[in-house]
């Protein structure tokens, strides 16, 4: 394929990708250009596939055989990013948002919305989407989206995922034109750097010195290498990026390795990743076809092509060094640096090694400049960042935005606020190598240092949202759970600082914690975060003594006073009825396994504190609020 055959698929295809970004109007007058009267993209995605989306297009083009419908088109696309509506099904030219869709659902709305004439079937839109008057709002209009600015994600949910043609419509493939045609490896570097692109994996470094000093290693060999191993519990923005617009990245690693001498590049991927394995397989095969991946790409002499490694689901191997041994077929465990990679990297070679997110921000800053990336952000942070939003959140989901963007606006102008009312009480971002935000930050612009400066860090974007039920000690155990269980085991302080830690906050949440333990979790992370091998020895300590710094009453409420203030550890619970609300209707004695509550029929009840096993079937079953829990 040449540069001009890549131009003409794209101006071929480009109103139909254009149609699905406008203005309602302007798009009603470009799908006439594009031979489908409608568009309908039905979210391909892990989430909304999990949720029957594949029954949705399934039944979507029976619906089209019954009702002799031949001018709409069906895409499955990656994610839309508001996961908790999934089955998610969006009507193009009107931008008409369809929600938690079933194959019923879907035959409605062929039947009165997608036929010639037909109407917006307003009783199954996204209520956001609809006002109070009846009035549809386009979904791009919609708190959701409206605060974000999509660069990472520009094409997830926008393009068909296993189409290379809808890709190239989008823009993908042409900041490489771009660099093959017009820039040299010195030009590249000096823009990424210029960019002030910063790593997403967790780190943020500076990616534009990376490359250089990649490029400017000896050796004829080099790597270039993505990590999408992606494991911090609650994360799935790279997965999303990989299942919505594969080619981005390939496109992004392809420009490294011209930049930096490479001819050969490795993507680590989860195994348990099966839908974005398999459309990475697709667009790998697809971009060999079209000369985008392999010899001479584009005419230009230039080699390269990229192979997939399947990771085993061990988090350790999100360490660039474990990553690249296992690639290698060894076990996975990190190496003492230096040397680093872009010196001795992959089979002992110069390496450089950026996660899915940050390659996604590669192709825009060509294209669109350095000076354009770098004037969104804060002044050490450019640029948008992703976050995976989850826990205790109206809209859980994707979210891009702008780096310094508050943590108040992605929790209720985007995510929806707290469901029940419930009262806002901390974030978690980094994972288990993060730390927690608590209510009193809620202001707290998102980038890399300002995290940092209140013990949290950025990390690869997950956001765990907490409320006023959540336990903070209990919380902190449960990262400790994951890390402990997570330890490749190479080194003693994190290997048996990991336990140890987990030890102390087992005992604190079962009542039997005593106020030297808080004095032992101190003196041991402060060894572990110095003489650990990698990164998650270094910060597995940081969820507890985040939770300590912002949450320390709560510690000395487990403690000194024996109590759980959020009911959640159970060793500190009681259980105990109401006397004045209680009927005497026996349900709680008939349904109690352990046979620890006793009354008389139309007689209030009594549980035995000594019989109890805080299983909660008691209040599960009680009728009138009589049983509670302190």
């Amino acid at each position: 394929m040449t540069c001009e055959e890549l131009k003409k698929i794209s101006a071929e295809k480009a109103d139909l990708i254009n149609v699905r970004r406008i203005v309602r109007e302007q798009a009603e007058k470009l799908a006439a250009n594009t031979g489908y009267r409608k568009q309908v993209l039905v979210c391909g995605g892990t989430g909304c596939t999990s949720s029957n989306s594949l029954k949705v297009i399934q039944q979507l083009e029976e619906s089209f055989k019954e009702l002799g419908i031949d001018d709409v088109l069906i895409v499955k696309t990656g994610c839309f990013g508001l996961c908790a509506l999934g089955p998610i099904m969006i009507v193009y030219p009107e931008g008409a948002f369809y929600s938690q869709m079933t194959p019923e659902h879907v035959k409605t709305v062929a039947e009165k919305h997608l036929i010639k004439g037909g109407e917006i079937v307003k009783e199954l839109l996204y209520a956001d989407t609809v006002h109070k008057d009846g009035s549809v709002i386009p979904f791009a209009e919609i708190p959701f989206y409206k605060h974000q600015m999509r660069i990472a994600l520009r094409n997830c949910g926008v393009i068909a995922a296993e189409s290379i043609e809808e890709a190239i419509a989008a823009g993908d493939y042409s900041a490489l034109v771009k660099v093959l045609t017009e820039m040299t490896p010195d030009d590249v570097v000096a823009e990424i750097k210029a960019s002030g692109l910063r790593g997403r994996g967790g780190a943020g470094f500076p990616t534009g010195l990376k490359w250089q000093f990649t490029k400017e290693a000896a050796g004829d060999v080099k790597y270039v290498c993505c990590n999408a191993d992606e494991g911090d519990p609650g994360a799935f923005m790279d997965r999303s990026v990989l299942e919505g617009d594969p080619h981005t990245v390939l496109e992004a690693m392809t420009i490294a390795g011209y930049t930096v001498g490479a001819n050969e590049g490795y993507i680590y991927v989860r195994a348990e990743y099966p839908i974005a394995v398999q459309r990475l397989n697709i667009a790998i095969k697809q971009a060999r076809e079209y000369g985008l991946l392999g010899k001479n790409i584009l005419g230009s002499g230039f080699d390269f092509d990229i192979h997939i490694r399947l990771g085993a689901g061990a988090f350790v191997c999100g360490e660039e060094t474990a990553l690249m041994a296992s690639i290698e077929g060894k076990r996975g465990e990190p190496r003492p640096r230096p040397p680093f990679s872009a010196q001795c990297g992959l089979f002992k070679k110069p390496t450089v090694l950026n996660n899915v997110e940050t390659w996604a921000n590669i192709a825009p800053i060509i294209l669109k400049g350095s000076k354009w990336f770098s004037s969104i952000g804060t002044e050490k942070s450019k640029g948008t960042k992703v976050f995976a939003v989850g826990g205790k959140i109206h809209n859980v989901g994707l979210v891009e935005v702008p780096m310094g963007t508050p943590l108040k606006t992605i929790i209720y102008d985007i995510g929806g606020g707290i469901p029940g009312g419930k009262r806002f009480k901390a974030a978690q971002t980094g994972g288990p190598s993060g730390g927690c935000i608590p209510a009193t930050h809620i202001d707290i612009a998102m980038d890399f240092d300002n995290l940092v400066a209140i013990g949290s860090m950025m990390g690869s974007g997950g956001l765990i949202v907490m409320d006023e039920e959540t336990c903070m000690v209990d919380i902190a155990k449960f990262y400790l759970e994951f890390t402990a269980d997570e330890s490749c085991g190479k080194c003693a302080p994190c290997r048996i600082g990991t336990k140890r830690l987990l030890d102390l906050l087992t005992k604190i949440t079962e009542g039997k914690g005593e106020p030297e333990d808080l004095d032992k979790i101190m003196k041991l992370a402060k060894h572990m975060k110095s003489s650990s091998l990698c990164a998650l020895g270094q910060s597995a300590p940081n969820p507890i003594l985040s939770a300590m710094e912002h949450f320390g009453d709560e510690y000395m409420k487990h403690i000194y006073a024996k109590q759980c203030p959020s009911g959640v550890c159970k060793s500190l619970l009681n259980y105990y009825i109401d006397a004045d609300k209680c009927r005497g209707c026996t349900l709680c004695k008939r349904n109690c396994p352990a046979n620890a509550i006793s009354g008389d029929v139309k007689s209030p009840h009594v549980i035995d504190k000594t019989k109890c096993i805080k299983c909660g079937q008691c209040i599960a079953h009680c009728r009138f609020g009589a049983i509670n829990k302190k």
